[in-house]
């Protein structure tokens, strides 16, 4: 590479928790750059989990971070070209890129959930991935199976 790689900024702790995978979190969650509405949204959410799990042993953080780990895809399908013919070869992934594509995951199918605020469609999305349901969950499912179907193509690493 002619460039050198740019440094890792380093993000700081939420100010509720004390916990810089949160942060992330509503990093990944923010529009238009307006965070104060992404941690408004999560802390609600926190709220809503903590209210409809009572008779859970575990705090809506931990919780959330379960649910997190639930849909934490190990590895990934990428398609690679070898003398014309296109395999989907499986990959292990980053640490860093496992909690990206998760946070992403999460969040888009939260989105397209029903229901009235975004707190609450998160909420609901959270409570089905701690209890290994839910698109997000179905989605690390569907990527592991592919992923073992062309376990064949795995000598095609690049």
């Amino acid at each position: 590479m002619r460039k050198t790689k740019p440094k890792k900024r380093t993000i700081l702790p939420d100010p509720k928790f004390n916990d810089v995978r949160v942060t992330r979190f509503v990093n990944d969650m923010m529009w238009d750059g307006k965070k104060s509405i992404s941690f408004k949204i999560f802390y609600d959410t926190m709220d809503i989990i903590e209210k409809k799990m009572k008779d859970a042993e575990d705090t809506p953080l931990e919780i959330w971070r379960k649910a997190l780990d639930n849909i934490t895809p190990a590895v990934e399908v990428k398609s690679r070209r070898i003398g014309g013919a296109t395999f989907q070869v499986p990959m292990e992934m980053r640490a860093d890129r496992k909690i990206s594509v998760g946070h992403k995951w999460m969040l888009a199918f939260a989105r397209k959930r029903s229901g009235r605020s975004m707190s609450e469609k998160l909420a609901a999305e959270v409570m089905a991935a701690y209890n290994n349901e839910g698109g997000a969950y179905k989605k690390k499912e569907d990527t592991h199976r592919m992923a073992e179907a062309n376990k064949a193509f795995s000598h095609f690493r690049f």
